[in-house]
Order: C-alpha cells, then structure tokens, then sequence
C-alpha cells in the first residue's frame, strides 16, 4: 500500500485533501502544534515518534497498510486557502518553522537497500536534497532561479496553458511564483515516466517549500487583484497537483496542505550554569525524578537479563570447576603422571 501525504501551510490551517481509507482523520477543529506536524507525517506512514501524539485528528486506521509516499508542501505568505471543503482543515497553533529530516532519516535508515525516492525541495531560496532513486528522476527538474525562470519560457511551460489574469510574464515576482507551479508540474511529469517506483515497496518522500505567494503580497499588497489571482492560481495548481500525485501512487496517499501567515520564531533552547543550582533548586524542591523515557524498559531488560545470564554462567563454570576430578579431567594432571611412570 502507499500514500502521498501532500502539506502545505495555510496560515493557521492544517487541511486534508486526500487520504486513503487506510489512514483515517476525524472531523473537527482540534488544534495542532506546528512542530508535532513531521510527527502526523511519520505517524501515517507507520514509523513510530519520539514523543507520544495526543492529538484526536488522526486515527489509528489500518496497521497493515502504509503509504508508499508522503508529500508535504509548504506555503508561505497567505492567511488561509479556498481548499476544497470535501477535506478535513485544523487549526495550527504556534506555527514554528519545521522539516521531514526525521522522517527522511527513517525511510533512508529503513529502506536503504531499496533506494527510495526522497526529494526536498525550496525553489526559490535554491535548496534541494535528493536521495536515492530521486537523483536519476528528477535529475532534470528546474532546482536554481536561472533555471527557473528559463524553464517557464519553453514551449511546454504552463505559461502556455495557465490563465495568468493581472500577472505579468514580465515581472521577476511573478515569475518567481509562477515558477514554483513549474516545479509542481514538472515533478508530477518526471515522475510519470518512472511509475515504477510508485508501485514498489519503499516509501516515498517529497518535502516542497512554496514562498512565491507571499513575495507577491509583499510586492503588490494582500487586497491587490494579483494577490487574489494568485491565490486561486494556487489553489488549482495545488489540487491539480495532489490529484496527480494521488493517482500516480494508485490512489492509495494522504493529502495534506498547511499554509502560514508568518512562521514565528523558533524557540531558544536555555543553557544553564553552575550559577543557576540555586534556581533549579526552586524549580524542582521535592526532588523528583526526571520524567519517564520510552527507552527506559528497553535498557532496563537488556541489563537485567544480560546481568541474569552472567550470573548463572560463574555459578556454572564455578560447580564444574569445584567437582573436577584432577585425575580425570585435567590435562595437566594427566601428562604429569605419564611422565613420572616414564622415569
């Protein structure tokens, strides 16, 4: 079985579009915290999590069958989308920039025989990791600005089909947003080619960062009509895309998109001193012990029956040792009384 798990980020939305009857969201509006949402990513598709979800929008579903591949794409910029409401939409609280490293180390360390595809991608700030068989499929794909923006002037860029309304060809703006489109259409082209790798049994992972939105808010202001073509722009070139990515993947993917206003920042981890004793002395007068860690019972059985096996190994070889006959079952003994029967 396989999922795309498509996100993109809606200010403080967190949306559904797709997902199969094997990865189950319930209605409602429970908010979600914007660093566990890799965590959502890796849940449906069946590896586990640090730290416990308690979060009541994703079920449990069909142990069984996980996604081949999880899409997630990011959108900056913009309050809310005009997502289909056929879908499931949460509220994301404390929005904090986040990635799908965790989930891309456990599908690399899971699956390296098998070389999955792993593509992350920010087209306009020029970032792209590739991993595995990504780097034969999308070795093609448009991945710095000149690159870009040379693409969207070929015969079959969506330049050619996309009702551009009050954009402009142009002006760099709209043609950093536009290019992003691209980028969309082109990795639902390349992969078409290669639909192979859908069908097998390694999952899959896209991870894209669309910003264009948001530089066309700044350059021509959130209530200007080329904010508001954009959008919708968006929007059908975002379900377009997921539809495709749906069926490429046999219908079996999670899609889901998540937009963001203003990412807030990141929060600073506190480093602590010799001259903080007496603050952390208040912060935790009873004494108490740190709270539980999940690898705790792993380690605790491996040592006591690792503790267990010592010990009945020196109360074995300690008996053998104590009713050894000399005579009989010491070599030593035994060369010394032949050489003494020699002389």
């Amino acid at each position: 079985a396989s999922y795309v798990c498509f996100s993109g980020v809606c200010g403080d939305e967190f949306s559904i579009l797709r997902s199969p009857q094997s990865v189950v969201f319930r209605d409602g509006s429970w908010p979600i915290p914007g660093e566990r949402i890799p965590d959502v990513a890796a849940l449906t598709m069946g590896f586990s999590v640090e730290e416990d979800l308690p979060w009541p929008g994703l079920a449990v579903g069909d142990l069984f069958h996980r996604p081949r591949a999880t899409v997630l794409v990011t959108v900056k910029g913009v309050d809310k989308l005009a997502l289909p409401v056929k879908g499931f939409s949460y509220p994301i609280e404390n929005a904090v920039p986040f990635s799908l490293d965790s989930v891309a180390n456990a599908i690399h360390t899971l699956f390296s025989e098998e070389t999955p595809v792993v593509l992350q991608l920010a087209p306009s700030e020029e970032r792209v990791y590739m991993v595995g068989k990504a780097n034969s499929v999308f070795e093609d794909l448009s991945v710095t600005l000149r690159q870009l923006r040379n693409r969207l002037f070929q015969d079959n860029s969506i330049l050619s089909s996309l009702p551009l309304n009050s954009l402009s060809r142009n002006n760099e703006v709209d043609l950093l947003f536009l290019s992003e489109l691209q980028v969309l259409h082109d990795i639902t082209s390349l992969l078409s080619r290669h639909k192979h790798l859908a069908k097998d049994h390694s999952p899959d992972l896209y991870s894209l960062e669309l910003s264009g939105l948001e530089e066309v808010g700044k350059r021509y202001g959130e209530d200007s009509q080329q904010f508001k073509d954009a959008s919708q722009i968006l929007v059908d070139s975002l379900q377009k895309f997921a539809d495709e990515m749906f069926n490429l993947y046999g219908g079996n993917a999670v899609v889901e998109v998540v937009a963001v206003k203003e990412f807030n920042s990141p929060l600073i981890r506190k480093t602590r001193s010799i001259l903080q004793s007496s603050q952390s002395e208040k912060e935790n007068p009873y004494n108490l012990a740190y709270p539980y860690n999940y690898n705790y019972s792993v380690i605790f059985n491996i040592i006591l029956w690792m503790m267990i096996g010592l010990a009945l190994a020196v109360i074995v070889i300690s008996y053998n040792l104590w009713n050894m006959d000399p005579g009989y079952d010491s070599i030593i003994y035994r060369m010394t009384n032949q050489k003494i029967r020699m002389d």
